[in-house]
């Protein structure tokens, strides 16, 4: 198979009920990416955010795409709330797994460097150990008066999906200083990438971008896609376009509002 695709055989590569996961919306989220899996029919998603999620989260379950979810939060900042991801909390459509992001970057740097758990003391105290049966309590073995430490299993999401400002012909994808990236792509089995420019010249290469550049050896495919993020921004290239997101709040306020966003969008047929 080859390593570039287009955007609806790059969704054809998650396959339902695979645990995926997705940066915040800071951070090169791949909304075009999103809404081929919608136009696919995803189904049963473990969905996990490195570590919030907005847009895309919302945009996946209220497409009914989304079994379990985990998060530090859901929200689209500034804008408000995330109108499906509240409905769906509140009508028990899907399952919550709280987090906190200290947590899923401990998790997933679990699976990055290969060894079954990770040690994390900021949770000690907080309501969240109560709802975390996962989480395991245990004194520090090497230091007995320091007090108690939080276990956390690592995770490993089948696959991570990221927008990329850069891909060349090798499958290097550069993703600048976006390191949570790195550590999602290093802590799953593959990772999916949309990209907005592939170009001949190989990144790893050029010291200019080899610092910033995630091997081929963590890329599954990748999909040359403009404007990839939008209506995110993606730093350096483009702004969020606050007008569509703030329509999008308006119209996914209903179900029937959002289906309707969706259709006009190109996320349903």
């Amino acid at each position: 198979m080859s390593l570039f695709t287009s955007l609806d055989d790059l969704a054809q590569q998650v396959p339902d009920q695979s645990l995926v996961v997705l940066p915040p919306d800071y951070s090169n989220v791949p909304v075009a990416a999103v809404l081929a899996l919608i136009r696919r029919g995803v189904k049963d998603l473990h969905l996990l955010f490195a570590p919030i999620g907005g847009i895309a989260g919302d945009l996946l379950i209220g497409a009914g795409c989304v079994k379990t979810l985990e998060a530090a939060a859901i929200t689209m900042g500034e804008a408000g709330l995330a109108p499906r991801f509240s409905e769906a909390i509140q009508s028990n459509a899907i399952t919550m797994k709280d987090s906190t992001c200290p947590a899923i970057h401990t998790a997933l740097q679990a699976s990055e460097k290969g060894v079954p758990f990770m040690p994390l003391r900021g949770l000690i105290g907080s309501d969240v150990l109560k709802n975390r049966s996962d989480w395991q309590v245990i004194d520090d073995p090497f230091d007995k008066d320091s007090g108690p430490i939080v276990l956390l299993p690592a995770i490993q999401p089948d696959i991570a999906m990221i927008h990329a400002p850069l891909a060349d012909r090798e499958g290097n994808v550069w993703i600048g200083k976006r390191r949570e990236l790195v550590t999602m792509a290093h802590a799953a089995k593959t990772t999916l990438v949309t990209a907005e420019k592939i170009q001949d010249k190989n990144l790893l290469e050029d010291d200019l971008t080899a610092a910033g550049t995630l091997p081929d050896m963590y890329v599954g495919a990748i999909a040359e896609v403009e404007k990839g993020c939008w209506p995110l921004g993606l730093a350096g290239h483009y702004l969020p376009d606050t007008d569509m997101l703030a329509e999008y709040l308006k119209q996914a306020a209903t179900q029937s509002g959002f289906e309707d966003w969706l259709k006009a969008n190109g996320a349903i047929r």
